[in-house]
């Protein structure tokens, strides 16, 4: 499944399009999330949402293989962006304004007839994940779901860097916008020493920002290490995490 996966654009096709999609048996659409937020010296501030927008794609053929037509909605691509500040580039919104907005979104795909809406999300600050999950959490059961890595179920079966926490713009996210296709300034990458420091342990210490945690180039982990046959290797991890969030919802529909 390497390279650029051809997956419906919801936006890109007619009402009649639509109208013969939704009227199969067993219909979802996936909204990737992410954030404007920076992501070292060398990746795009639209790193989280490429990520979410490329593990959507791949996962549109898992989930064909298991009888689920599923659609690529629009991106949401402002998320909750608090540890970033101070950064050029970090542009966030409120945790109740992402929760609001992505709620009506699923409301509206849902009524439109689609059988489920998932959620990507890889965007991993804590308040920005708590926001996504709030917006499903009033909709039927099975009817909505959030596939993002920050859950132990799926984190575990990621890099050891992502497992460590250290992986803000190095080695897991460098990998996997390279197998994207997105920009990547190589050159800056290759120069940048490794650091050690983890996200997590710095957020469980109670630190705010990434530069509390000492991070003053908005990067941890080893971007110089990335490759893109790891960051297929991680595509792969997150196609699956969607294609079972989304047929386990449905599973719960039909039952």
């Amino acid at each position: 499944m390497k390279g650029r996966i051809v997956t419906p654009k919801l936006t890109e096709m007619t009402t009649e399009e639509l109208r013969a999609l939704l009227a199969r048996p067993r219909t979802a659409v996936l909204v990737p999330v992410g954030s404007v937020e920076p992501h070292g010296p060398h990746l795009p501030l639209g790193t989280d949402t490429l990520i979410s927008e490329r593990a959507s794609e791949r996962a549109a053929v898992l989930l064909a293989e298991r009888g689920i037509d599923a659609g690529l909605a629009p991106s949401v691509p402002y998320g909750v962006t608090d540890y970033a500040a101070g950064f050029a580039g970090a542009v966030g919104v409120p945790p109740e304004a992402l929760t609001g907005f992505l709620q009506a979104v699923c409301k509206q795909w849902l009524a439109a007839g689609f059988t489920h809406v998932c959620l990507v999300n890889n965007h991993l600050e804590p308040a920005h994940d708590a926001a996504v999950r709030a917006a499903i959490a009033s909709l039927p059961d099975g009817a909505a779901s959030v596939a993002c890595p920050l859950t132990r179920r799926w984190g575990r079966t990621l890099t050891d860097e992502y497992k460590r926490g250290n992986c803000h713009a190095g080695r897991y996210e460098t990998s996997l916008v390279l197998a994207a296709g997105g920009r990547v300034l190589a050159d800056v990458a290759l120069a940048l020493p490794p650091i050690a420091t983890s996200l997590a342990e710095g957020i469980a210490a109670g630190k705010k920002t990434f530069a509390e945690m000492g991070l003053d180039r908005a990067y941890t982990g080893a971007p110089a290490e990335a490759t893109r046959e790891e960051g297929e290797a991680s595509y792969e991890k997150l196609a699956v995490m969607i294609a079972t969030e989304v047929a386990e919802g449905i599973a719960r529909l039909v039952d």
